[in-house]
């Protein structure tokens, strides 16, 4: 009986469960032994290994966080501590490493099967949807519904007192989820990494919209363009010396709730589908290899061909932002 080990690295995500489950009962309908490592990296170092059964999946589809734990582990950089982890793997005689994560898991996964003869089965999850190769990760969905909702919130505060509101999202070096979040909410601005907004045309926009008579706005800030807070504190002063009546721009960051949570249907499929596919692709001969998701079918991808590049969103969707925010 072949025997193959789950690991689950770097931020939590919804939907980390979901994957975790249709990896374990997928694997044992086909014959496998699974194992699950613990803390992710962390746990391949520490020889932090245990039995997953597909009753201990039971019930967690709907849950957030993941039930074998996560965590970025600095030592896995370098090459002593992966030989350690590789050297674990072999004592437990494990067929397969299935590593569920984003890119600095892939990373990690990529450095593992270049220098150890271990399979590696890599599935793409982050909320910041930035891993190359793939159209979607597990949590992405999810992230940017909670936003969704949580801006629609704040909508109703912003109209009822006549501010200029800021909401700060997850994304240092993204700008996926402040994008997807800005459309989808109907936001007025959405400021991200990767297009940078000079300050002088976000006056002019809130200057616009308030001289054609609009009483409130949002602004979807990316956390990598600049902290709420400082953005607020420059607008102020900025707009005090404009024509229009500003006197107060709230700001709210929003943070960790956008990494936890029960993961939407999408996300549940996404990981469901993920998980199944890796370990057919594992059964088929595959290795070192991460399955993706684009243009609505499941492929894979060679980890070389992957690791080290991030993905950017698409200008088109930047402008579509654009133009259905003009006011």
């Amino acid at each position: 009986m072949k025997r193959i080990a789950i690991l689950t690295s770097g931020g939590d995500a919804p939907g980390l469960n979901a994957c975790i489950r249709a990896i374990v009962r997928s694997g044992y309908y086909y014959g496998l032994e699974v194992l699950g490592v613990k803390r992710g990296f962390k746990g391949l170092i520490e020889n932090d290994f245990f039995t997953l059964s597909t009753r201990d999946v039971s019930g967690i589809i709907d849950k957030g966080g993941t039930i074998i734990l996560t965590s970025r582990e600095n030592r896995f950089s370098e090459f002593k501590y992966r030989k350690i982890a590789y050297e674990n793997l072999r004592k437990l005689d494990i067929d397969g490493l299935f590593v569920v994560g984003g890119n600095g898991s892939l990373e990690g996964a990529y450095l593992l099967s270049a220098e150890f003869d271990i399979p590696i089965i890599f599935i793409p999850k982050t909320i910041d949807n930035d891993v190359f190769g793939t159209d979607y990760t597990i949590g992405f969905d999810t992230a940017v519904n909670t936003v969704v909702d949580a801006i629609s919130k704040i909508r109703d505060t912003s109209y009822s007192h006549e501010r200029i509101f800021i909401v700060e999202v997850m994304g240092r070096k993204s700008g996926f989820i402040a994008l997807a979040s800005g459309i989808a909410s109907g936001s007025d601005l959405t400021l991200i990494p990767e297009y940078p907004f000079p300050m002088y045309l976000i006056e002019e926009s809130i200057e616009k919209a308030f001289l054609k008579g609009k009483k409130n706005f949002i602004i979807v800030l990316a956390e990598g363009v600049a902290y709420a807070k400082d953005l607020r504190n420059t607008l102020l002063e900025r707009l005090s010396k404009k024509e229009i009546n500003i006197s107060e721009i709230k700001y709210s960051v929003l943070g960790y709730i956008q990494r936890g949570g029960s993961p939407s249907a999408f996300d549940r499929i996404l990981a469901t589908k993920f998980g199944v596919f890796a370990v057919k692709q594992f059964l088929a001969g595959h290795k070192n290899i991460m399955v993706s998701f684009e243009k609505g079918d499941l492929n894979i991808k060679q980890l070389k061909d992957v690791h080290n590049r991030i993905k950017k969103p698409n200008i088109e969707d930047f402008d579509i932002n654009n133009i259905v925010n003009f006011v």
